[in-house]
């Protein structure tokens, strides 16, 4: 079922959303490799070191582009977090449109307390910006929207380098005689 937004959006654009929201994991051919570089992200988050994180969020990044053979992006890490009446921003993806090489922005820190953000949620940030670029990126898709399958594939990923099976749906267990 369609986001809230699908109706105001143009033929077009839902050809587009329907086409992501078909899409609902990615396979990292070794996601393995990749587990020691969440390790490292994990401790430089926890030691709240900014730089650091910016490093370890870098390699990690590229190492995810480099198995799915596509083209690294810019990656940052800065303080803390942005808001304003509409809330906190947790990450930014910039594409590039052809003309400059796309950036990924996150924030490691809270902006009311500025604490330094959880792990698990931390990754999940990154893994929805690399989302946003894997979908022009890897996908093709001429834009990249929030759809379920979108979210299913950023927490496939997520799954695949936490080394965890994803918890299976409830089945709906109508015995009640």
């Amino acid at each position: 079922m369609p986001f809230a937004y699908y109706q105001r959006l143009s033929i077009r654009q839902r050809r587009i959303y329907d086409r992501s929201d078909a899409i609902q994991r990615l396979t990292l051919p070794e996601p393995a490799a990749l587990r020691p570089l969440v390790e490292r992200l994990a401790a430089a988050l926890d030691g709240e070191n900014r730089a650091a994180t910016d490093a370890a969020a870098q390699v990690l990044a590229a190492g995810i582009h480099r198995q799915f053979a596509v083209p690294a992006v810019e990656l940052r890490v800065l303080a803390a977090r942005p808001s304003h009446n509409w809330g906190e921003l947790h990450g930014l993806y910039e594409y590039g449109g052809g003309r400059e090489r796309p950036r990924i922005t996150l924030w490691m820190r809270t902006a009311q307390k500025r604490q330094v953000v959880a792990f698990r949620t931390f990754l999940r940030t990154l893994l929805h910006e690399v989302c946003h670029h894997l979908d022009y990126a890897l996908l093709k898709l001429p834009d990249s929207f929030h759809t379920e399958g979108f979210y299913k594939r950023e927490s496939s990923l997520f799954h695949q380098l936490m080394g965890s099976a994803p918890k299976p749906a409830p089945e709906n267990d109508d015995d009640s005689r």
